[in-house]
């Protein structure tokens, strides 16, 4: 894994990325999926700061495949927001990650949640998309990144790892704490959430 020099260290920005898989895959079980992950993302995006458990989590939706198994990374990087995007799909689908359904299982899932506290593309897109229906959240993708994700405040799933790398980041637009929008959610969505304690990232 490189290391960058000190320029580029003046000028990283933080990465929040969250991992996910619920299929096995070319690397293993869903947790060596995101073990490989981890390192190809060291490797191609940025030095790994901080890096979470790996937690078992529900199906979201509910009933719609296997658990998953989700965890975090907070990413010290240089790389504009698009290029880490686009590294992010590369090893998607190096790892045969096929985009056939919205919200379908995958051999791997790696979003870029934020990046410090850039809004991207701008105030009023972002609310747009982070406050669309559910019905409509199932059936509409955005066609550009959206920063922060439009809705990593809604999901345990998200917020149970991110707040082991990342507890203080404050969203730029709700102006929460990751530790405050995850104690915002209501108990049941942390139901079912448990830290594979034997399986935690390398």
């Amino acid at each position: 894994m490189r290391q960058p020099d000190e320029q580029e260290i003046a000028a990283a920005s933080p990465a929040l990325i969250a991992l996910g898989s619920n299929l096995d895959g070319d690397a293993g079980p869903p947790y060596a999926m995101l073990r490989q992950a981890v390192t190809e993302i060291g490797n191609s995006i940025g030095v790994i700061a901080a890096q979470s458990r790996i937690w078992q989590t529900p199906c979201f939706p509910p009933g719609s495949g296997p658990d998953y198994a989700n965890a975090a990374l907070c990413v010290s990087t240089t790389l504009a927001p698009a290029e880490i995007l686009q590294r992010l799909h590369a090893i998607e689908a190096a790892h045969g990650r096929a985009r056939d359904a919205r919200w379908g299982s995958r051999t791997l899932d790696l979003d870029l949640l934020a990046l410090g506290e850039l809004i991207l593309p701008d105030r009023a897109t972002h609310d747009h998309w982070r406050d669309l229906p559910a019905v409509q959240q199932q059936m509409r993708a955005p066609d550009q990144l959206i920063l922060p994700h439009p809705r990593l405040q809604d999901r345990a799933f998200v917020l149970v790892p991110l707040a082991e790398v990342a507890p203080d980041w404050v969203h730029p637009i709700l102006h929460r704490s990751v530790r405050q929008m995850l104690a915002d959610l209501p108990a049941a969505d942390h139901a079912g959430i448990i830290a594979l304690q034997q399986a935690g990232l390398p």
